[in-house]
């Protein structure tokens, strides 16, 4: 595939949510990422559901009739506000939100939505919500890549990249560099004084990612207390140190999973770095090693 553009600055966001206020958290990202676009960020990452906060919509004391109120579709009010600030600025915006579609709006996703220099351009819905969310939030079933400069970005959200490999496999199949978690990592939940969600699943899986998949994997998370629980930072940035087969190594080129502050990180990535190998032609073997056409029967099998 050909790609127009390798260098990107990429900004990813340790964000502190104030828990149903969606007014505070619309203005800090629209304040941040005016900030990060001038300081040179095409492309600003912002975390799982922090438009109005995460715990709000896993607080069962809060009646669904209220959640599915503050609920909106991709392209209402807030989407709209955000928007345009993405044309002023010219940056890539991506943030997580609960989305009703207008065709059924009794349920409610937890989505990613993008907006880029043009204006809106979509949105994916969660396809694996973890645990509890799915007392709250619908099944999404489709993958979302959006088209840019430096090729086709990909989004999976939190529990999506953790667990369930095949995702990132398929997105980078397709052609993408460079893949987004949107995630609400819980470093520990009241009276559990444990870091065993953020020390587990966070920074192995990812770094697993870049390993199998040679690609870039920018990840922003909430911090700090949202109702209830406690979020871990580590917004960050990793990728394949070199584009060599046999040198596969994994360096982080932005932010610190060791972070708990509220901030920004900015860096710029180098995305011809990202090279699977796997799915080019093996000079010695006459085709790639990667072989869907053989997975495709083995989940045939088992679907």
């Amino acid at each position: 595939m050909d790609y127009q553009r390798d260098i990107i600055t990429m900004a990813v966001v340790n964000f502190r949510v104030k828990a149903g206020d969606k007014e505070a958290n619309l203005s800090r990202i629209a304040d941040m990422s005016r900030a990060a676009a001038k300081r040179g960020a095409d492309m600003i990452l912002f975390p799982e559901m922090c438009l109005m906060g995460y715990d709000y919509f896993t607080d069962e004391s809060i009646p669904r009739e209220e959640k599915l109120r503050v609920t909106e579709t991709v392209e209402g009010p807030s989407t709209k506000r955000i928007e345009k600030v993405a044309k002023e600025e010219g940056i890539y915006i991506i943030f997580g939100m609960s989305e009703k579609k207008e065709e059924n709006a009794d349920k409610i996703y937890n989505s990613a939505v993008v907006l880029g220099p043009e204006g809106f351009i979509g949105s994916y819905q969660k396809i694996h919500p973890f645990g509890s969310e799915n007392l709250w939030c619908a099944k999404g079933k489709d993958p979302f890549m959006f088209d840019t400069e430096w090729g086709p970005v990909s989004i999976g959200i939190c529990y999506d990249n953790y667990q369930f490999p095949e995702l990132l496999r398929y997105y980078v199949w397709k052609g993408s560099r460079l893949h987004l978690n949107p995630t609400a990592v819980i470093e520990e939940r009241p009276n559990e004084g444990s870091r065993h969600a953020f020390v587990r699943c966070y920074a192995p899986h990812l770094e697993y990612g870049v390993l199998s998949s040679s690609v870039y994997i920018a990840s922003s998370n909430m911090t700090g207390y949202d109702m209830d629980s406690y979020f871990a930072g580590g917004s960050m940035v990793i990728g394949p140190k070199t584009n060599a087969f046999d040198e596969v190594e994994v360096t982080t080129y932005i932010g610190d999973r060791n972070d708990y502050q509220a901030k920004m990180f900015i860096g710029t990535l180098d995305l011809s770095l990202a090279v699977l190998h796997q799915c080019e032609d093996n000079p010695y073997g006459g085709g790639p090693d990667y072989r869907p056409e053989i997975y495709k029967k083995l989940f045939d099998e088992i679907g």
